[in-house]
């Protein structure tokens, strides 16, 4: 049931997004109704779970904020510049609703969820910085690895460019400290590694079944579309991610995630660090997709060499027993060392993460 699906996106939001936790409550019970949401919603009726059509109704109206033809209900956005008033929130929706709701049913439609979360490239950061030094001492090598990343369900590539931002760590400016981008990655304990050394990444490449051209306004409103509107820092952080990729243009090509990784992986790299890279794309992937993208990671693990290693890094949630069902995991594989680690967890974007590196069975 459709308005079950808004529920289970607004509960996702408990604790996090007051606003959006407010905004979904009410449009699943009028969706409940039949009211308006219905209509914006028409031919959706039957999405499944991982479409998450509650979120993508939320980005939708969002976008309308941001774009300045929502003027009552931009009172209510921080980031516009207002202030939630949760208990008139939904009093103020419903005329945008009304007055929108063939232009919203369209932006629902058509678009998917993107919440290319660039306070993912924290643990990444890390993350990469282990699997250089550990390919390196399991080859012998005195010297790191330099890097090809390639990441998969990659939306704006915005954590494609991990190497481009400055971490501000106790004070300390690692990455690229003259980075117009600095992240706080908000660590407790620290990756396995020295990761004060320059991290060297040579190639990148990313891949998504629907892309977003970050070059261009209409790509940087869809993604800040999705981020929830009460958090602000978040949003900062977004667009100084935006700005950054302007500086730092990297493509991401319109494909299959597994037929594309077999093509990029169909030649090893000699004296080249090959990552695959995902982060939080696994709940968007088919079943099918899943089989075919670890059967062309397995192909090419049995071929990966010391002088040409391949490592598996992601950023993932699963389940755990405790208050919060799920929690996000930092894994790491590598061949031909035979390395599998947890690294750590952390928050579902990334910041803050605490490392804490274990075997991974």
């Amino acid at each position: 049931m459709l308005a079950e699906l808004f529920l289970d996106a607004a509960r996702g939001c408990a604790g996090r997004s007051p606003l959006t936790l407010a905004l979904l409550t009410a449009a699943a019970e009028d969706l409940a109704r039949g009211g308006v949401v219905a209509r914006v919603m028409a031919g959706a009726e039957c999405d499944r779970q991982g479409t998450v059509p509650g979120l993508r109704f939320a980005g939708a109206l969002h976008r309308l904020v941001l774009e300045g033809r929502a003027p009552a209900l931009a009172a209510h956005y921080p980031t516009a510049g207002g202030e939630p008033d949760l208990a008139t929130l939904w009093d103020d929706a419903l005329p945008v609703l009304h007055e929108h709701a063939d232009e919203l049913r369209a932006l629902v439609s058509t678009t998917a969820v993107q919440t290319n979360e660039p306070g993912r490239s924290a643990p990444l950061f890390g993350g990469l910085q282990t699997a250089a030094h550990l390919a390196a001492d399991a080859a012998g090598r005195r010297a790191c690895f330099p890097v090809r990343l390639l990441e998969v369900g990659a939306s704006g590539g915005l954590n494609l460019r991990p190497h481009r931002i400055a971490y501000r760590v106790d004070g300390v400016r690692l990455g690229d400290p003259g980075s117009p981008f600095t992240l706080d990655p908000r660590w407790t304990g620290r990756p396995p590694v020295d990761v004060t050394q320059n991290l060297r990444l040579v190639r990148r490449a990313g891949c998504d079944p629907d892309p977003v051209d970050v070059t261009t306004e209409d790509g940087r409103l869809h993604l800040q579309s999705f981020v929830w509107a009460d958090q602000v820092a978040r949003f900062e952080r977004l667009r100084a991610a935006l700005d950054l990729a302007q500086l730092d243009p990297v493509p991401v090509r319109r494909a299959p995630g597994p037929e594309w990784l077999a093509e990029q992986l169909a030649r090893p790299e000699r004296d080249v660090l090959t990552v695959v890279w995902h982060s939080v794309v696994w709940q968007y992937t088919s079943p099918a997709d899943r089989a075919m993208g670890r059967s062309v990671l397995a192909e090419a693990a049995a071929r990966a060499t010391p002088p040409a290693p391949l490592a598996l890094l992601v950023y993932e949630p699963g389940r755990t027993h405790g208050p919060d069902p799920y929690r996000f995991r930092l894994l790491l594989k590598l061949w031909p060392a035979g390395v599998s680690l947890r690294l750590g967890w952390g928050a579902g974007h990334g910041i803050p993460f605490t490392w804490d590196t274990q075997p991974w069975d």
